[in-house]
């Protein structure tokens, strides 16, 4: 059993840093704090406990933002499919080996950072957008059932068809926000999120918050490109550490 009320302080700092990462840009709390918690603590547990952060982080990202109803309608057909996914893959996730798991952890990094950092991917016109969407959909909810990070098909998405930073930002903070309500009923019915990851997830909600405002601060006086490329190299060495952990 792994004692996470010894944690509890460590994990609140990592949800700072993750809501900080949040807050400057725009995305990657759940592949902050998943990925630093997994260095100690089960996979399971880690993916449980960024739920109801990651819920009321996209909630006042989008308030923030504002959003109106194009936004989802632009984006209903990745919507659709990936609750769908969601909903299908998480009634496996609690019953997937933690080995495996943390390989499925560390795979989403490493290619989340390394594609973040190659070159930008080719442009998806206007006629292949609903494919575009319907591939996206499906990989982000399996990925999302899986890990709770879902930033690489739909950061690979929204870069490919080339949105400006406001709409980038604010489709993300829609996007994360509907599917993280499947993913909340689905961890519950499986039992991931119970007794003792689910207060713990409410508790980290204050430190994500007090993250995010620092991090919104942090980009008023920061370049946030250079911020997100030192955040891509450390997630690129978490990953691997993840991969050597899972078949070493």
């Amino acid at each position: 059993m792994f004692a996470f009320d010894q944690f509890a302080f460590l994990i609140a700092i990592v949800f700072i840093f993750a809501g900080s990462v949040k807050g400057l840009v725009g995305i990657g709390m759940p592949t902050v704090s998943i990925g630093i918690m997994s260095q100690f603590s089960p996979p399971h547990f880690a993916i449980a406990v960024v739920v109801f952060p990651m819920l009321v982080a996209n909630i006042w990202q989008v308030y923030r933002t504002g959003v109106g109803l194009d936004t989802l309608r632009r984006y209903k057909v990745l919507v659709a499919f990936m609750v769908v996914s969601l909903m299908i893959t998480t009634s496996f996730t609690a019953k997937v080996p933690p080995d495996f798991l943390i390989g499925v952890i560390g795979i989403a990094i490493v290619i989340f950072a390394v594609t973040s950092l190659a070159r930008t991917p080719p442009a998806l016109p206007d006629h292949r957008d609903g494919v575009g969407q319907v591939i996206t959909g499906i990989a982000a909810g399996v990925l999302g059932g899986f890990t709770s990070i879902w930033s690489p098909p739909l950061v690979t998405y929204l870069i490919a068809r080339r949105v400006e930073a406001e709409e980038f930002v604010r489709a993300a903070g829609v996007l994360i926000l509907i599917g993280t309500v499947p993913l909340i009923v689905g961890f519950w019915q499986t039992g991931l999120l119970n007794g003792e990851t689910a207060p713990m997830s409410i508790m980290m909600i204050v430190p994500t918050l007090i993250g995010f405002t620092i991090g919104e601060a942090i980009r008023r006086r920061m370049d946030p490109a250079k911020f997100r490329q030192v955040i891509l190299w450390v997630f690129l060495l978490m990953g691997i550490n993840l991969l050597r952990r899972a078949f070493f």
